[in-house]
């Protein structure tokens, strides 16, 4: 069921909540982000430059009703085990996530559905049931999410930024922000030309735990005047790494949408 969560969720990322004190002495001890530095001539350019990454940060930001997805997962855990599993995702904004994730010969394995207060998860291999609060996906991953935050996090929309910008940069390939917020210190890195998300990384602030993650994006396609990217990929080291793979093979905005959610009679509760 853990597994489960971190592929749906894509998440199973990093620890919760530090005091700011403890985040800013680990950032002192621990900076796994390159320090990066403004290359424009002035504070002026710099504000300017700053501006335009958020003003294409919001351009790009993924709006919709609703969204349906088939996608292939290639899921390889800490101890190395690999699942290649098919997952359906369905969603209305602000209201449901529904996840169905096929295994081998296409049978389906779990389900998965999300509201604004609730989780609740179908077990089809044991047949067991499990209905919690949502509080349960910060209990599971160790992370501040809701509802809005997993669906960013399957939308492709960037997750856990911050106001507070503590460096800015212009690569060759890339533009760099870096934020420093309440739970992370976070690398945020777009395409030079059309300004794309391409990457997040996310550093841990406890620095006893090392755990580092990164977010890429790939493959984008246009669809309904948005970027769409079509390939993920969410890496998770500590003691040991964590590799998940997301290609999203059918996807599509603003259609009618069902979320089937019964429980059979001979499953078990937990």
């Amino acid at each position: 069921m853990r597994y489960l969560l971190t592929i749906c969720l894509a998440a199973g990322l990093l620890t919760a909540c530090r005091s700011t004190k403890k985040i800013q002495t680990a950032i002192a001890q621990k900076d796994t982000v390159a320090a990066a530095t403004v290359t424009t001539s002035n504070e002026s350019d710099s504000a300017r430059a700053v501006h335009r990454v958020q003003t294409a940060l919001d351009s790009n930001r993924i709006d919709f009703r609703s969204f349906t997805a088939k996608i292939n997962v290639d899921y390889r855990d800490a101890e190395g085990k690999r699942y290649d599993l098919n997952a359906n995702l369905r969603m209305i904004k602000d209201s449901a996530v529904w996840i169905s994730v096929n295994a081998i010969l296409g049978i389906e394995a779990m389900r998965m559905l999300i509201t604004r207060d609730s989780v609740k998860l179908l077990d089809k291999q044991n047949k067991v049931y499990t209905a919690r609060s949502i509080d349960y996906l910060q209990e599971v991953t160790a992370l501040p999410l809701s509802l809005r935050t997993v669906q960013d996090l399957l939308i492709g929309n960037p997750v856990f930024l911050d106001s507070n910008i503590v460096s800015f940069s212009n690569t060759a390939d890339a533009v760099n922000m870096v934020t420093l917020g309440r739970w992370f210190k976070t690398l945020l890195s777009l395409n030079t030309s059309d300004l794309t998300l391409q990457r997040i990384k996310l550093d841990d602030a406890d620095i006893t735990r090392s755990r580092t993650a990164e977010l890429s994006y790939s493959d984008y396609e246009q669809r309904n005047n948005k970027r769409f990217a079509t390939g993920r990929r969410i890496n998770v080291v500590e003691k040991k790494k964590l590799d998940i793979a997301l290609n999203f093979k059918q996807y599509g905005f603003n259609e009618e949408v069902s979320f089937p959610f019964s429980v059979p009679r001979n499953f078990k509760e937990r």
